[in-house]
């Protein structure tokens, strides 16, 4: 148990992204009506705006 409270701990920058910031991300694209740039589905553009702002804080180690 121990264990997987250090996995939980150590990937929470990820685990913050995906499941705070990539729905927030989304639902802004969406109530603003903007269209995703390279044909993206909103969810795409918003794993990959979001994952990508997580893993550059889990791998810096802050998010600014």
């Amino acid at each position: 148990m121990e264990r997987l409270l250090g996995l939980i701990v150590k990937f929470l920058p990820l685990i913050f992204a995906v499941g705070f910031l990539v729905p927030v991300i989304r639902q802004i694209v969406i109530a603003t009506g903007m269209t995703p740039p390279l044909g993206l589905s909103t969810l795409n553009f918003a794993l990959l705006l979001g994952g990508g702002w997580g893993m550059a804080a889990q791998f810096r180690g802050r998010w600014i």
